[in-house]
């Protein structure tokens, strides 16, 4: 897209690379109005959370569960000087699949918090992630709660490739949820962790996150 198609297309007040994640979720949940978190202030106007905002939609594919999206790591706002990038922005938005957890009732606003704290640690350290990336949560990803899931793994969303936006490429990475020991070993030997992510997906294709999973 050439600068000239770009301001022809869109004005100031399009949030030109939200409304790309708007459609491709809107492919995978049609008709469906997700729940959307948003910060108070947001991170351009001082605020703590650099994420813009997170979506969770409802899927019943494979088995019920939670399907977040993050909108901030990419470039989420009219802006020429981003047109026709190699990324945008950062290059990915992030996306979490999580079964439903009972102490929840059906609110699992904790996984917003943690997709804002892995968003400040790449915003303050200027690292991003990739596929087959991996790091600990220095404890249970859900704060305060008993389980054995104290770690994350990045790898492509298995419902949803890679876009070309205005403003770049944009891929969605899944985190998902993996055990100490799990950690422990892609630690030890980093070659496995694609080994580990393919072990994972035999009986969990969707490598939906199970806060109940030893």
């Amino acid at each position: 897209m050439t600068l000239e198609e770009y301001k022809k297309e869109f004005s100031e007040d399009d949030a030109v690379g939200w409304l790309e994640i708007d459609k491709v979720f809107d492919e995978l949940y049609p008709e469906q109005e997700p729940k959307h978190f948003a910060p108070a202030i947001s991170y351009m106007l001082g605020g703590e959370h650099p994420l813009d905002g997170v979506s969770i939609y409802e899927s019943k594919k494979q088995e019920e569960h939670f399907h977040f999206v993050t909108y901030g790591f990419s470039e989420l706002y009219y802006n020429e000087e981003k047109v026709n990038g190699e990324f945008s922005k950062w290059g990915f938005e992030l996306t979490f699949r999580l079964k439903p957890f009972e102490a929840d009732n059906g609110n699992p606003s904790w996984a917003v918090a943690l997709l804002q704290n892995i968003a400040k640690y790449v915003f303050d350290s200027g690292n991003w992630f990739e596929e087959f990336h991996y790091m600990p949560a220095n404890g249970p990803i859900r704060l305060d709660t008993e389980t054995d899931i104290t770690a994350l793994v990045f790898v492509n969303d298995p419902e949803i490739e890679k876009i070309q936006t205005p403003h770049g490429e944009v891929t969605f990475l899944q985190i998902v949820g993996i055990t100490s020991a799990e950690y422990e070993l892609i630690k030890e030997n980093p070659t496995q962790v694609e080994e580990l992510v393919n072990k994972l997906k035999e009986n969990n294709p969707l490598l939906i996150t199970d806060l109940n999973r030893k």
